[in-house]
């Protein structure tokens, strides 16, 4: 609102750029000539300056353009019409001039934007076109002229129109703005007002608004469709460009007939999204957002350099990118919200007291600042009943974000060895049901990576036509144990299911002890199983053993996959490894010949089914890095692996890190497939040879690549498959990185374990071939090789001091913690004794190394205390002297 009143009191020269303005808006434009602004050349009033001398006075104000401003109008009659429209309109002539070769270049530029019609520019007006504003991107498309934004009932919504405001005086002196709205269907521009309070102001204000805005049709030109109303929502300044936009729109609506409207929406959604991935990203946009292609993570034969050879890149452990880069909008936005309402502070002090500490030793990760901290597992546990809510806030903060990482660099891996057919044939389950997968122990972390995986091998397929819609089919379950993670959880994990607990089938009574008839009633089977952090929180062996058996009756017979993921240390290695060697021994039979050494024959009730490894294993005997079964102190070397990952904001700040922004998370895990064999398996002799021939291809195609295990597979690895008629190598028949590769001056050396079951180390020469020396030079740790090597020798593992407690039970008793205490030392104490050829023993002292004893302090006074000499504390001063007793028994002989 503008008060009258108060704008007498201005200056003359404000007053008069003011009533200028009202005038350019309000009266006719029967004076077109009058300029926007009132110039001011003098300081006098301008209330005194006739209309008739302002036009002689010389302007003040510089003008953007050169050329002459003119205000189009649109006669009430139509008389006048022709003149109007011959005055206004620009032809492409030669008589035409530069002022209005300008006009219609900026009208052009204004309504087509970055763009031209073909032909729509004469050459002259083509060069001023150019001079002004370059050359144009490409040719005008109807989608460059607008489209307008329309609801789910397919109106077009109210702000995709153009805005008109004026103001009118009220019967109080003041100005008050009202918007009204040009209606372009109707030709003519009928205006429809926004606000109206006193008759007959819509007439008045459609006249005014008409003079604002020129529709320019005349009963010669082509009528326009109803779809000009919908598409080309636009005014046209002249009679070429009008001419122009019906081109355009019958170009659109000739494409628009050949397919759906439904096809067409979906393609200006694809364009959008695209268009966003132009614009460049800042640094931290970079860090934090995850806007791949999704197939992009398991593409790696499009990615690979040219240099590289093919079964090299084939044999890649990492993801691409090899940095996880978590899920912004699916997972760290809806994380971050959840998190608002809780300090970091008190995250971080709730971790530090159930994770270990400072860097959270007991948490997903290891950190190297903590390697003397005792190797416990998770400090928590997403399947305990009870968690107060900080502690369901530190458990998505903390926890959620690493296994996320490790669950997707698994899954990845799984998803190559076992190749694309392994998903699709998941997707197409029962007519297109889609895979069922359980996650147990990550709290749907493990479920999230999932989530990914599969939603690539659904676009892939999308693409190619082969199905249809936006999501892919399939049935998720989490196990969440208390209420307050569950409601946190279901914030961004759809679809989903949550158990409070993990089903017993183990201890459940068959269906036929109870009477309930022939057909027993159906148990949940999942085609995946994703065991995160779960068997080294179960201190006892009998419950380990009883949870993988739970896990084995849930997991599908004909193809399921089992996934048990633990930490990067030996205590989570022994835990990988003993549930390995109980599967070899009890739940499947090897795709091999050669029968395991120790073979462990049980009375239990599992019956042996066929049944691979899939990773990170390619070999199916005794695992070279666990020799003896349980706790071995000391160990040195384990099999694990890193996943780089980015942190999330919100982690970033509880952990306090200011330089970097990634972490590195080591684990071990194996993955196992239940009831089928690679492809390429020939029929095994022995045990399997019972198997029937669902379980596995009897014989092998010419294209296919041929499975081997054994020494076999280890000769072959070692001479090397870079021949160009050398045949394709299993995946699975090759040796794998188990340490990063040394890479020094002219060699390569590479701690390999084969499919022999054996760890060597294999060096890979310059000399010996320019292609292996390039691709071993930028080999990483985890990745197959197949190219070979010059020399092979077996690596010494360190292993530790195993079995010295093994015949003590750990019933966290008396002699238990005294043999893990004994287990602990590093060297048994050394008692040196003197005797005296008369006297017999006369001292025993501890021997210490360099002949020294460490020096003891009392606690108060720093004072030095002497070194206790042994024979006192084991009281023989107190014994008496065998002299004196002979002494004695003499004297009472003689009876003095």
């Amino acid at each position: 609102m503008i008060s009258a009143g108060k704008l007498q009191t201005r200056c003359p020269g404000c007053r008069a750029q003011i009533l200028g303005f009202y005038d350019a808006l309000l009266l006719p434009r029967s004076i077109a000539s009058r300029p926007f602004l009132r110039p001011r050349a003098t300081p006098v009033s301008a209330t005194s300056i006739a209309p008739g001398s302002r036009a002689r006075h010389p302007s003040s104000v510089r003008q953007f353009s050169t050329t002459k401003r003119v205000f189009n109008e649109v006669p009430p009659s139509g008389e006048n019409a022709e003149p109007r429209q011959a005055e206004k309109e620009p032809h492409r002539s030669e008589e035409a001039t530069a002022e209005e070769i300008e006009i219609l270049v900026r009208q052009a530029r204004q309504t087509f934007g970055n763009t031209l019609p073909k032909d729509y520019l004469s050459a002259e007006e083509y060069k001023v076109y150019e001079r002004l504003y370059g050359p144009p991107l490409r040719e005008t498309a109807p989608e460059d002229v607008g489209l307008p934004l329309r609801d789910e009932h397919g109106e077009v919504i109210d702000e995709s129109t153009p805005q008109h405001a004026l103001f009118r005086e009220t019967e109080h002196g003041d100005y008050e703005q009202v918007q009204y709205r040009i209606n372009s269907s109707v030709p003519g521009g009928s205006v429809e007002a926004a606000e109206t309070t006193e008759p007959g102001f819509p007439g008045e204000l459609a006249e005014e608004a008409t003079n604002l805005e020129v529709q320019d049709q005349e009963d010669t030109q082509p009528p326009l469709s109803d779809a000009h109303v919908d598409y080309l929502n636009i005014t046209a300044n002249n009679q070429r460009e009008y001419h122009a936009l019906v081109k355009l729109q019958r170009d659109f609506e000739a494409a628009a007939a050949l397919r759906p409207m439904e096809e067409i929406h979906e393609e200006i959604h694809e364009d959008e999204g695209i268009t966003e991935q132009d614009y460049p990203k800042e640094e931290e946009e970079i860090r934090e957002d995850d806007e791949y292609e999704p197939g992009t993570e398991f593409e790696v034969d499009e990615m690979r350099d040219s240099r590289e050879h093919p079964f090299t890149s084939m044999g890649k452990f990492k993801t691409s990118p090899s940095t996880i880069y978590l899920p912004k909008m699916s997972f760290v936005e809806p994380i971050s919200t959840l998190l608002k309402r809780t300090d970091h502070t008190h995250i971080k002090q709730c971790g530090e007291e159930n994770l270990g500490g400072p860097g959270f030793p007991h948490g997903p990760g290891s950190p190297r600042s903590k390697v003397n901290v005792p190797q416990k597992g998770l400090g928590l546990q997403a399947s305990v009943g009870w968690m107060s809510e900080i502690e369901a806030d530190t458990f998505l903060a903390t926890i959620m974000p690493p296994v996320y990482a490790t669950a997707m660099s698994t899954l990845v891996e799984v998803r190559k060895r076992l190749g694309p057919e392994w998903l699709r044939g998941l997707l197409a389950r029962d007519g297109g049901q889609g895979p069922r997968v359980l996650d147990v122990g990550a709290g749907g972390a493990a479920l999230a990576a999932w989530q990914q995986v599969l939603q690539a091998e659904w676009d892939i397929l999308r693409e190619n036509g082969e199905v249809s819609g936006r999501y892919p089919p399939g049935k998720k379950t989490t196990i969440v144990g208390n209420e307050h993670l569950r409601h946190r959880v279901s914030r961004f994990l759809h679809n989903t299911t949550f158990l409070p607990r993990l089903p017993d089938y183990l201890h459940v009574a068959s269906e036929h002890d109870l009477g309930v008839g022939d057909k027993p009633a159906p148990r949940k089977e999942y085609d995946v199983i994703i065991a995160s952090h779960l068997m080294m929180p179960l201190d006892k062996e009998y419950k380990r053993k009883d949870m993988l058996d739970n896990l084995w009756k849930m997991l599908n017979p004909e193809g399921g996959v089992l996934i048990l993921l633990e930490k990067g240390h030996p205590r989570g290695f022994e835990a990988v490894a003993d549930a390995r060697d109980r599967i070899l021994d009890n739940f499947i039979i090897p795709p091999h010949s050669e029968p395991r050494a120790e073979e462990v024959r049980t009375a239990s009730q599992h019956v042996r089914e066929p049944g691979m490894i899939i990773a990170p294993c390619t070999n199916h005997q005794k695992c070279p890095m666990y020799h003896h079964a349980g706790f071995s102190p000391g160990r040195k070397d384990f099999c694990h692996f890193q996943q780089r990952y980015i942190r999330p904001p919100f982690l970033q700040q509880i952990v306090g890190a200011s330089r970097r922004s990634h972490e590195d998370i080591s684990f071990s895990y194996i993955a196992v497939r239940r009831g089928a064999y690679p492809e390429g398996h020939a029929s095994s002799a022995g045990s399997a040879a019972d198997v029937s021939s669902d379980a596995g291809p009897s014989t092998t195609s010419d294209h296919a690549p041929v499975y081997v295990q054994g020494k076999e597979a280890s000769n072959l690895a070692f001479e090397g498959y870079e021949a160009e008629d050398s045949k394709q190598p299993h995946p699975l028949s090759l040796p794998r990185n188990i340490l990063p590769p040394l890479k020094r001056h002219g060699h390569v050396t590479l701690d390999l374990c084969t499919p022999q079951a054996t760890i060597e180390r294999w060096v890979v020469s310059k000399s010996f071939s320019k292609q292996a020396y390039r691709d071993a030079r930028k080999a990483q740790w985890g990745d197959l090789w197949a190219l070979g090597a010059k020399t092979r020798t077996l690596r010494n593992v360190r292993l530790g001091r195993a079995g010295q407690e093994a015949t003590v039970v750990k019933d966290a008793g008396v002699r238990s913690r005294r043999a893990l205490e004994s287990a602990g030392r590093r060297k048994d104490k050394v008692v040196e004794i003197n005797v005296h050829p008369q006297f017999g023993v006369t001292g025993a002292y501890e021997k210490h190394a360099r002949g020294r004893a460490p020096e003891q302090r009392r606690t108060k006074g720093g004072k030095k205390v002497k070194i206790e000499n042994l024979m006192e504390e084991m009281g023989a001063n107190e014994l008496p002297d065998p002299d004196d007793i002979e002494d004695a028994e003499y004297l009472k002989s003689k009876d003095y």
